[in-house]
């Protein structure tokens, strides 16, 4: 899974030298009718390629013989059963990382701190692929059932001491899998106290565990060794600009339930008089206008403000409204709704995972 940000203040990735792709130089209205497929993107020679190498060399210094597989896909992910490393494709390039902020506002895995971060966390899932782990009854005690549905979002308990702190938004309480995986990325880190740090914590029994578990795991060759690449972006035929609406689309529906209240707040369900017109039908009017004010005011991306728009006149529809004011005062007042949700939006992206 994607996991969330984790605050840090490491410098960017670096470029490195080979960024002479023709698309690099095209403006970014152009680069986003380019399909996935045709960026001809790889990990070799590019500033991914040494933080898998610090990745291998951190788990032979555990002794560990395993070395997930990585290979570029359109998010962070570890496939149940495949041991490998799915990773962003906008990492492999400085032009498409800066694409990303424009679109997203931000760059998860960004930096290098950020990226070794989820590496080690994605590690730990890959690791379980590769030995089987959670069919163990001891990992089911330490961590939970992993057949376990896995959750839209989930509700943290911020002052819980039963889980590891890793990456944001205390992501190892969504899932025994999360779990799993954060306590494994918070034991291998490099010169890390977790003995020190989670002292007294009921977490420090899953970190006992997985110490113990590696250690048995030392010189063992693993039984699933499948280099099986799942969703591979060399085989992606979406252009970048579908790739876009799609992840936005994604990320603003999760807030339906928290924009239906400011909805409510600007449209009724009923018709103050017989001229109100039907709100999904005014958004639809305004929507032009609307969209240059929200992305010029917030200096974001016409794409999330037309999520944005897109999820109104959907909800609108579904909620059976109308406007309550006349068009001109109707009009501000769905700017600031628009505003309003789609900050909502960009204040939350990184927690995109908790309720």
């Amino acid at each position: 899974m994607a996991p969330v940000a984790p605050a840090n203040t490491s410098p960017p990735i670096r470029r490195g030298r080979k960024s002479a792709s023709p698309w690099s130089r095209l403006p970014d209205e152009q680069l986003l009718e380019k399909r996935l497929c045709d960026l001809n993107l790889q990990i070799e020679g590019t500033p991914l390629e040494r933080c898998i190498r610090r990745l291998h060399a951190e788990l032979e210094e555990r002794g560990l013989v395993f070395r997930p597989h990585c290979w570029l896909a359109e998010e962070w992910f570890s496939p149940d059963g495949v041991p490998g490393i799915a990773i962003p494709f906008y990492l492999s390039h400085g032009r498409l990382m800066r694409l990303e902020r424009r679109m997203m506002r931000e760059v998860e895995g960004g930096n290098t701190n950020w990226m070794m971060r989820i590496l080690r966390h994605e590690a730990g899932h890959a690791i379980d692929s590769a030995f089987r782990l959670r069919r163990r009854r001891r990992w089911r005690e330490m961590f939970g059932p992993a057949s376990r549905p896995y959750p839209d979002s989930y509700l943290p308990r911020p002052g819980s001491r039963r889980f590891v702190q890793h990456l944001g938004s205390w992501y190892a309480q969504s899932h025994p899998t999360e779990d799993f995986a954060e306590t494994f990325a918070v034991w291998l880190k490099p010169r890390a106290s977790w003995k020190r740090s989670y002292e007294g914590w009921p977490a420090l029994e899953k970190l006992r565990y997985v110490d113990e578990l590696m250690k048995e795991l030392k010189g063992v060759a693993p039984p699933v060794r499948g280099r099986t690449q799942i969703d591979p972006v060399r085989c992606e035929q979406r252009k970048l600009g579908q790739h876009y609406r799609a992840k936005l689309a994604r990320h603003v529906s999760d807030q339906h339930h928290v924009a239906d209240e400011y909805i409510l707040r600007v449209f009724s369900p009923k018709p103050a008089t017989a001229r109100r017109m039907r709100a999904a039908t005014l958004i639809r009017r305004l929507k032009q206008p609307l969209r240059r004010a929200v992305a010029k005011q917030l200096d974001t991306s016409d794409y999330l403000v037309n999520q944005v728009l897109r999820l109104l006149i959907e909800r609108c529809q579904a909620l059976g409204l109308y406007a309550r004011d006349p068009v001109r005062v109707a009009r501000h007042r769905i700017e600031r709704l628009v505003s309003r949700i789609a900050r909502l939006y960009l204040i939350g992206s990184a927690g995109r995972h908790v309720l």
